[in-house]
């Protein structure tokens, strides 16, 4: 039996949000992580327009008992791509399932969520709408996406929820404020997407117009080159990667919370698997030369920083 990773795949980058994928090699690179241990798979049904399901759905065919899905729903896109807003009505939220059912090619969902707060529904109405489909047996667990305690508090009074998603890195250190407290006090796990700033701090640069950093603010911001030089040099005299050094830093401190990587190719998949927890001196270390604010630049544009609730209730 292989031994489960302490890290989850995030399938984002396989369907084009970070330029072109060849889907053999996505399915390659999912199944891939299967057979090593991986047993945690998340994705969205507007990522790659239902394109990453059916991925997805096809990498996982006759070994669907190997893994954890998390789905998330609820982004409106129009044909064009752009972001029309969030749905998230009971009656919207059975839809979006039915057709995440049939696009992974499963009867039931692991872990169901929406993809964030839609302001003109109460959660309390979403919640109740994804119990009902706990009910039925079409969905397993509900999870949460970029909420924050308010929402949580509110949702965990209506079902029991397994998760919440939210990005966390060592220049996204919000969370650890009110949000994880919050979450350990009512026994609600994380999983942290977002580890590597989505490859920012790793040195990754947009691979084109297309590819959904190039209009982050992070990556438009030349002064966070000398940030990641020097997270480069840091990895160096360890002797090890950035990106190891990196999920390391989350591995060490957050413990009890999931990590989820996106990863596009097997020499990704695999430094990501050999990272392991840093030393408390080595984190330490690592948090001088990185204090939070360092990095200039929010994490996503200002439009979407808006609606973000776990930025307004954090």
């Amino acid at each position: 039996m292989t031994e489960t990773t302490r890290i989850g795949l995030g399938c984002m980058g396989l369907s084009g949000m970070y330029g072109d994928v060849d889907a053999d090699a996505g399915v390659s690179v999912i199944q891939g992580a299967i057979e090593k241990g991986v047993t945690f798979i998340d994705t969205g049904d507007f990522y790659g327009m239902g394109d990453n399901e059916m991925l997805i759905g096809r990498a996982i065919r006759g070994r669907r008992d190997k893994v954890t899905l998390s789905v998330k729903f609820g982004l409106l896109r129009g044909p064009d791509q752009v972001i029309l807003g969030y749905d998230s009505r009971p009656a919207a939220v059975k839809t979006f399932c039915a057709y995440s059912l049939k696009r992974l090619g499963v009867d039931v969902i692991d872990v169901y969520r929406p993809s964030r707060l839609d302001p003109s529904v109460p959660i309390e109405d979403t919640i109740g709408a994804l119990g009902e489909l706990v009910t039925a047996g079409y969905v397993k667990r509900i999870g949460l996406s970029e909420v924050g305690v308010e929402t949580i508090r509110r949702a965990a009074k209506a079902h029991a929820i397994a998760d919440l998603q939210i990005e966390h890195s060592l220049v996204s250190r919000k969370p650890e404020s009110q949000i994880f407290p919050t979450l350990r006090e009512l026994g609600i796990g994380a999983t942290l997407y977002g580890v590597y700033s989505r490859g920012l701090l790793t040195g990754r640069k947009p691979a084109g117009a297309r590819d959904f950093r190039a209009h982050l603010p992070r990556f438009k911001a030349a002064e966070n080159d000398a940030v990641v030089s020097e997270i480069a040099r840091f990895a160096r005299e360890l002797g090890r990667s950035p990106a190891r050094v990196l999920l390391g830093w989350t591995l060490a401190t957050q413990p009890d919370f999931l990590p989820v990587i996106g990863v596009k190719n097997h020499a990704q998949l695999d430094e990501a698997l050999a990272a392991r927890p840093l030393s408390p001196d080595e984190v330490a270390a690592l948090e001088r030369l990185v204090p939070q604010g360092r990095i200039v630049g929010s994490r996503y544009g200002e439009a979407q920083m808006r609606q973000l609730d776990s930025e307004r209730h954090s």
